[in-house]
């Protein structure tokens, strides 16, 4: 092969990487097996500060935490001990979480910065 082949070669390749890198599901399931009468709690996180659709439920029980980046760089959302992976702008992840007790949750950002930053909160279940 000539040299010009190899290298047409190589550029083929690293385009149909980046390509495939790019076609990945848009959302992220945490937990496959979430109750299905779980309420939803959209959340959108970005530079730096998480947005949530309802700050605390009235009982405990199980909550689908809906998060979106919708900031420029990667973020997560954790609370209670679980967490989304880390999302690149734009992308979505859902995440079940059971809440037995009433109490006052933490939930942040676990990026290194990004909690200092801004990116933390209270959940609290009444």
């Amino acid at each position: 092969m000539t040299r010009f082949t190899i290298r047409s070669l190589v550029a083929f390749a690293a385009v149909a990487f980046a390509a495939l890198a790019v076609l990945q599901p848009a959302t992220a399931q945490i937990d496959p097996q979430a109750d299905a009468s779980a309420t939803t709690t959209r959340v959108s996180g970005k530079e730096f500060s998480f947005k949530l659709s309802a700050k605390s439920i009235a009982r405990p029980g199980t909550i689908a935490f809906r998060f979106k980046n919708v900031g420029h760089i990667v973020h997560n959302f954790h609370i209670k001990g679980k967490g989304t992976p880390d999302l690149q702008p734009g992308r979505t992840a859902k995440l079940s979480v059971r809440f037995t007790h009433k109490g006052r949750y933490r939930y942040l950002c676990t990026e290194p910065g990004h909690a200092a930053a801004g990116m933390r909160g209270v959940f609290t279940v009444r």
